[in-house]
C-alpha cells in the first residue's frame, strides 16, 4: 500500500494539482494507481471522473507513465519488474539492470542493487551473473547507496544463466586447458582440469558446467558437450541459445506427461470433421496451429456477405494449469526460430503431432465462426470447442499459384469449393482493412538459404503474396473476436498492446522529415494514417527505405498486458493473441479464458492464472525480447560466416544507423550489417547530428546521412561475434559545418579512400 500524503495545493474544483500528484507518486512505496491517489486526496464518487481525466492528461503530457495499473514518473522504474543480474560489484553487492529499459529513448538504465534474502532459510539460491529475476523495486534516497538509484527484493528467479558456459577450448603448449567464453560480456575464463575436457580438442566450441566457484580467481569448469568447429553449422545458433539463456531441455516430469497424452475423442465437442478446413503455412513448417474455411453467406439479410471459420489447435486440452507442461511452457514463453533449428515452447510430440492440425487426422481445436457483410464489416461471431479433420496442407506459394491459374494434384480439387471462396471473403475483408488503415510499413524479410549440413549458401527475400495477407487478416479478425468476447464476459486476458509512439520520438521524427521536405504536423492525436501518408509521399523515391526505417524506429515495442491500451499499429481498440498457442504462451492464456468464460469444458483459466497474470505478462514479454535477440544474433553470425572469405571486397551498401562512434552500413543483397568507426572516415572530425540522423564534418561540412547509398570495403570479419568492419570509400554530401567553433585538439585523421 502506498504512503498517503495530502497535498496542500489543490485546484478550485477540489482536484489535487499536478505538482501535488507528482509529489505523492514520487514519495510513495508500492502500488500506486487511480484508487490510491483518490484515497490519498479524499476524492470520492463522481469527483473521480475529473481525476481520471487529469491523470490521463498528465500521462499524455509525459508527466506520468502507466504500467500494470501503476503510475510512476517517466524514466523511472515501476514497483515490480524483470531484472538481469550484472554480478557483484567491488564491494560485493549484487547489482542488476532492468530488462525492459528503453536505452535508445532514455539513455543508460539506472543502477539497481539486489538486497540479500533474509526471509528464506537457505532454500533460495543467490542469483548469479546473467540470471533474470522478478524484483520488487524501491527508489533509494539520493546519495544513500551510490551508484545505485534503486534497491530490489527478489520475488522469484526467472532464468538461471550461470550454470552453463559456452566457449572455445584453448590448450597451451604445456597442456594447460582453459575455456574462453564466447559471450563478450563474460571476460572470465574457466580452468579445465585434465580429464574434464570430455574429449574436446584445441579450438573446439564446447558447453561447460561450472565445477567450482569460490568467488575469487579463475573458476573451474567441466566440458559437458562438444559442439564442433567454431563457425560450423551446429555451433552458430547454439552460441545465441546459450548466451541468451533459452531453456533447451524439458523436465522429466514434462516428458512423462507428454508420454501419457493421446488423441481426443468427440465427447461434448462440436463435430466439424466434415468442414473442409485447410492449413496454409511456409513450406518448411512443422507445426500447423491454424486452419481456415469460408463460404458465401446464405442469409438473405446478408447478401454478398461471407462466413469465415478460423480453427486453432486446442493446446489447453493438453497443457493444463499446475502441470509440469504448463510450468515449462510458461518459462519459455514462446518458441524461438533459428535458420537451422527451433527451440519449441512445447515438446515435439505435442507441437508437431497431437496439437498440429495435420491433414486427414482428427484434432481438437477452438474455432471462431465469423460473419462479414459485403463491405468486410464483421456482423457477428461465436466460439466453439470442436473436433476437426484438416482437408489439406498447403504452402503459401502453392495456394497462391492455384489462385493465379497454376494448380497441382493437391490444389486442383480444392480450387472451386475451398480456395476461391477464401479469396472472395478476403477481398471483402480487405476493404474494411483498408478503411481501418493500419500502419503500412514496407519491411522486406530476408530468409537464409542453407545447404544439407546447415551451412548458409545465400540470402533471399521471399515475395509478399496475397496469400500471406489473407491468412494474416483472418488471424487478426479472430484475435479481435477473442478480445471482444472476453471483455464482454469480463474475463481476465492478456492483451497484445502496442502504444502510440512516444512524444519525444515523434518530435524527433518530425524534425528529421523536415530535412527531407516532408511534414508531420505536431500537436495532433496521431493515428497510423498520418504515418501512412508520409510513406505514400516517398514511395518510389530514393528515400523510401530510409523513411520506412525511421518511421519503424519511432514506433513503440508491442508487449503483453492484462490492461487494454489498444494496438496502435493495427489501428484496433482491442487486440489479443489467440491464433498460435503451440508457440506462444499468451495465446494459451486467452484459450483458457475463453474455455472458462464460455463454459467449454475442462482446461480453463484457474485462480492461480488470474492471480499471477501481471507477472505472466511481464515474463512472456521479456521472453519474447530474449528470443528475438537470440534469433537476430544467430542471423548476424551466419551472415558473417558467409562473408568471411570476402575480405577486401567492395560493396554497395546503405547507411542503416548513425551513432556518435560511427556509421552502421547494411548490404542489401545479404542484409549484412557492418560498422565504420567515425575516426576512420576522411580527414575531418565528424559530429553526430541527431536531428538529421547524420555525421557532419566539423570543418568541411561533409555529411553522411541515414539512408545514403555508399561504397565500402570489407576490412574485418569476426564470425564468433557476428561482427563486420567496413572502410568508407564514398565521399559524403556537401553541407555546412556545424555552427560552433572547431575544437583545437582533434584526433589525427588519415584518408582511407581508395
Amino acid at each position: 500500500m502506498a504512503k498517503r500524503k495530502v497535498a496542500k495545493a489543490t485546484k478550485p474544483s477540489g482536484l489535487p494539482s499536478e505538482a501535488a500528484i507528482l509529489e505523492f507518486v514520487e514519495g510513495s512505496d508500492g502500488r500506486v494507481g487511480k484508487r490510491e491517489i483518490a484515497r490519498a486526496f479524499n476524492i470520492r464518487g463522481s469527483d473521480r471522473i475529473p481525476l481520471k481525466r487529469l491523470l490521463r492528461k498528465m500521462a499524455d503530457d509525459g508527466l506520468l507513465a502507466k504500467e500494470r495499473k501503476r503510475l510512476h514518473k517517466p524514466g523511472t522504474l515501476p514497483p515490480v519488474g524483470v531484472l538481469q543480474v550484472a554480478g557483484p560489484d567491488a564491494d560485493g553487492d549484487l547489482s542488476a539492470f532492468p530488462v525492459n529499459w528503453d536505452r535508445e529513448a532514455l539513455g543508460d538504465p539506472p543502477g539497481v542493487v539486489i538486497l540479500p534474502d533474509t526471509k528464506s532459510k537457505g532454500n533460495t539460491k543467490t542469483p548469479g551473473k546473467g540470471d533474470r529475476v522478478l524484483g520488487r523495486l524501491t527508489k533509494l534516497k539520493p546519495g544513500s547507496h551510490p551508484p545505485y538509484l534503486y534497491e530490489a527484493r527478489i520475488i522469484r528467479t526467472l532464468t538461471q544463466a550461470g550454470r552453463t558456459v559456452l566457449g572455445v577450448l584453448r590448450v597451451s603448449k604445456s597442456g594447460d586447458m582453459r575455456i574462453e567464453p564466447v559471450d563478450r560480456k563474460n571476460r572470465h575464463e574457466l580452468i579445465v582440469d585434465r580429464g574434464d575436457e570430455g574429449g574436446a580438442a584445441d579450438g573446439e566450441l564446447v558447453a561447460a558446467e561450472i565445477k567450482r566457484d569460490r568467488g575469487r580467481g579463475l573458476v573451474n569448469g567441466r566440458v559437458t558437450e562438444r559442439l564442433g568447429k567454431v563457425g560450423g553449422p551446429k555451433s552458430i545458433s547454439m552460441i545465441a541459445i546459450h548466451q541468451h539463456g533459452l531453456p533447451q531441455k524439458f523436465t522429466p516430469a514434462t516428458m512423462a506427461e507428454v508420454e501419457r497424452a493421446g488423441p481426443v475423442t468427440l465427447g461434448s465437442r462440436t463435430d466439424m470433421r466434415s468442414v473442409p478446413l485447410i492449413t496454409i503455412d511456409p513450406p518448411d513448417a512443422r507445426d500447423h496451429d491454424d486452419a481456415v474455411w469460408a463460404e458465401a453467406d446464405g442469409d438473405p439479410a446478408n447478401k454478398g456477405g461471407f462466413v469465415v471459420i478460423v480453427a486453432i489447435a486446442d493446446v489447453a486440452h493438453y497443457v493444463t494449469p499446475h502441470s509440469a507442461l504448463d510450468r515449462d511452457a510458461r518459462e519459455r514463453g514462446n518458441s524461438a526460430y533459428f535458420p537451422d533449428r527451433v527451440v519449441p515452447m512445447l515438446p515435439e510430440k505435442l507441437s508437431a503431432d497431437l496439437c498440429s492440425l495435420r491433414p486427414g487426422e482428427e484434432r481438437p481445436a477452438l474455432a471462431v465462426r465469423m460473419v462479414f457483410d459485403k463491405a468486410g464489416r464483421k456482423k457477428d461471431h461465436a466460439f466453439s470447442r470442436i473436433l476437426m479433420r484438416s482437408a489439406a496442407k498447403l504452402s503459401y506459394v502453392q495456394a497462391q499459384a492455384a489462385i493465379d491459374g497454376t494448380t497441382d494434384d493437391v490444389t486442383d480439387p480444392l480450387l472451386e469449393g475451398i480456395l476461391k471462396p477464401l479469396w472472395a471473403a478476403y477481398a471483402a475483408v480487405s476493404v474494411a482493412r483498408d478503411k481501418r488503415a493500419p500502419l503500412d510499413l514496407d519491411l522486406p524479410e530476408r530468409k537464409l538459404i542453407l545447404d544439407g549440413d546447415g551451412t548458409v549458401t545465400g540470402v533471399t527475400i521471399p515475395p509478399r503474396l496475397d496469400c500471406h495477407r489473407l491468412i494474416e487478416e483472418f488471424m487478426i479478425q479472430a484475435n479481435v473476436c477473442a478480445a471482444e468476447t472476453l471483455e464482454k464476459q469480463r474475463s481476465p486476458l492478456l492483451y497484445r498492446v502496442h502504444d502510440a509512439p512516444a512524444e519525444e520520438k515523434v518530435h524527433a521524427l518530425s524534425q528529421f522529415l523536415a530535412t527531407l521536405g516532408q511534414r508531420l504536423a505536431l500537436g495532433q492525436v496521431l493515428k497510423p494514417q498520418n504515418f501512412n501518408q508520409i510513406l505514400r509521399n516517398v514511395k518510389g523515391t530514393d528515400i523510401e527505405q530510409l523513411v520506412n526505417d525511421v518511421v519503424l524506429r519511432t514506433q513503440a515495442q508491442a508487449i503483453y498486458s492484462p490492461e487494454n491500451r489498444g494496438h496502435f499499429g493495427l489501428n484496433l481498440r482491442r487486440y489479443a493473441h489467440f491464433t498460435s498457442p503451440i508457440r506462444r504462451y499468451a495465446d494459451l492464456i486467452v484459450h483458457r479464458s475463453l474455455i472458462s468464460s464460455l463454459k467449454l469444458g475442462d482446461g480453463g483459466l484457474d485462480d492461480a492464472d488470474v492471480a499471477r497474470i501481471y507477472e505472466t505478462a511481464e515474463l512472456i514479454s521479456a521472453s519474447e525480447r530474449r528470443a528475438m535477440a537470440a534469433e537476430r544474433d544467430t542471423v548476424d553470425r551466419m551472415i558473417a560466416n558467409l562473408m568471411a572469405d570476402q575480405l577486401k571486397s567492395r560493396f554497395t551498401g546503405r547507411i542503416a544507423g548513425v551513432a556518435d562512434a560511427g556509421l552502421f552500413v547494411q548490404l542489401p543483397e545479404t542484409g549484412a550489417n557492418g560498422f565504420i568507426p567515425a575516426s576512420t572516415i576522411g580527414e575531418d572530425y565528424f559530429l553526430h547530428d541527431r536531428n538529421s540522423h547524420a555525421l557532419v564534418g566539423e570543418r568541411s561540412g561533409e555529411t553522411y546521412r541515414l539512408g545514403d547509398t555508399v561504397e565500402v570495403r570489407l576490412l574485418e570479419v569476426t564470425p564468433l561475434a557476428g561482427g563486420l568492419r567496413f572502410e568508407m570509400l564514398s565521399d559524403g554530401h556537401k553541407g555546412k559545418p556545424p555552427k560552433h567553433k572547431p575544437r583545437r585538439e582533434r584526433y589525427h585523421r588519415r584518408s582511407r579512400r581508395g
